[in-house]
C-alpha cells in the first residue's frame, strides 16, 4: 500500500537528495542549499513515498492557491516498472485533489514522450506547451517545459505567475 511520509529533518533527506541530484539535469534542480531550505518553507512539502515499509521514491509538493504543484517526483530506479508511479499519482489526487506539474516536451526524445504519455494515462492534460521554467539560479538556464494539470484550468497565466512567484521566487 502506498503512503506518504512528510520529511521535516535534514537527516532523512540524504538518500532523496542523492537520487534527486543524479536523476534531474542541473538546469532542472536546486543546489543542495536551496533544496534543504525547502524544509523551512511553509508552502513546500517533501514526502518520502513508501510502499508498505519500503521507501520507493519521493516527491516535492507546493501548496498553491487552488491546487498543488508537483515540482519533482521520482520512483527510485530499483522500483521502476512496477506500476508504482500510477499508484502514487492516484494517492496524490486522493489526498490533494487538483495538481499541476511540469514535464519535458515529448519532442526531446523517447523518455520525454513516455513521461508525457504516463501523465496523460493518469488523468493529466497539457495546459501549456509554451511554459518557461525559470532558472534555479546563477549558471543555470530557463527551460521550455509543458505544464500539465489533472483539472480544468480557467487561466493558465495565473498558475504560471503563482509558480514563478512562490516556487521560483521571482
Amino acid at each position: 500500500m502506498i503512503w506518504l511520509e512528510e520529511l521535516q529533518t535534514r537527516k532523512k533527506l540524504s538518500r532523496i537528495y542523492s537520487a534527486y541530484e543524479s536523476t534531474f539535469p542541473e538546469d532542472e534542480r536546486r543546489d543542495q542549499e536551496q533544496f534543504l531550505a525547502l524544509l523551512k518553507n511553509p508552502d513546500c512539502f517533501i514526502f518520502a513515498v513508501k510502499n508498505d515499509n519500503d521507501s520507493v521514491g519521493y516527491l516535492i509538493l507546493w501548496k498553491l492557491e487552488n491546487a498543488s504543484f508537483l515540482e519533482h517526483f521520482e520512483v527510485f530506479e530499483e522500483y521502476r516498472n512496477l506500476k508504482l508511479g500510477s499508484q502514487i499519482l492516484a494517492k496524490l489526487k486522493e489526498k490533494f485533489g487538483n495538481i499541476v506539474l511540469e514535464s519535458e516536451p515529448k519532442s526531446l526524445g523517447e523518455m520525454a514522450e513516455r513521461r508525457i504519455n504516463f501523465y496523460i494515462r493518469n488523468g493529466f492534460s497539457i495546459i501549456s506547451e509554451d511554459y518557461i521554467q525559470p532558472s534555479y539560479g546563477i549558471g543555470k538556464n530557463s527551460i521550455n517545459l509543458f505544464l500539465l494539470s489533472n483539472f480544468a484550468v480557467e487561466n493558465v497565466k495565473d498558475i504560471e505567475e503563482e509558480l514563478h512567484s512562490k516556487v521560483y521566487q521571482l
